[in-house]
């Protein structure tokens, strides 16, 4: 889609959080209102009719836009988290990242098999913090899972979408 507004407002930080690494600042788009109705609206657009129940954030960019469409879809969100910060029991998965390996968690009561459910999260690059949700998320085997990210990054040789060849997944940035 890569709305002009959202491009011209999106920070990019080279060397950060290592040497090599041109991270996108996603902030800048939360931090002004123009750029979240616009990425609400788009979001709204690609999913009213897809029956989402839940929407999956993934820690913690990806919390924000999960919880503005949830709102507007009438779902719930479910929160996949960094190690020891859900107080219930969970699941969890692991993953290798870009410049490192991290974990994720979520509720064990989160998903049923009647949802249909929408993971979001702020980038695609690899693909690793994805597929260690979307692994989670099977494990609650729901009716149909959608995926969702507010950028993808394909100008460094990253293939993140390759992870993912049956599911159906939109962005809303393309860089």
């Amino acid at each position: 889609m890569n709305n002009k507004v959202l491009m011209d407002n999106l920070r990019c930080i080279p060397d950060f959080p290592k040497k090599g690494i041109n991270f996108r600042d996603v902030t800048t788009l939360y931090k002004n209102a123009e750029c979240m109705k616009i990425m609400t609206d788009e979001l709204y657009e690609l999913y009213k009719d897809k029956g989402i129940t839940k929407i999956v954030g993934i820690e913690s960019r990806g919390f924000v836009m999960a919880a503005a469409l949830a709102v507007r879809l009438g779902a719930g969100v479910v929160l996949a988290r960094k190690p020891g910060k859900l107080p219930s029991t969970v699941i969890k998965e692991s993953f290798s990242k870009e410049y490192g390996v991290d974990t994720i968690e979520m509720h064990i009561d989160s998903i049923n098999e009647n949802d249909v459910v929408l993971i979001h999260d702020d980038l695609l690059a690899t693909g690793g913090t994805a597929k260690a949700a979307y692994k989670l998320v099977q494990h609650f085997h729901p009716k149909k899972v959608y995926m969702n990210f507010i950028i993808e990054i394909t100008d460094e040789g990253l293939h993140g979408r390759d992870e993912f060849k049956d599911i159906d997944l939109t962005t809303l940035m393309t860089i």
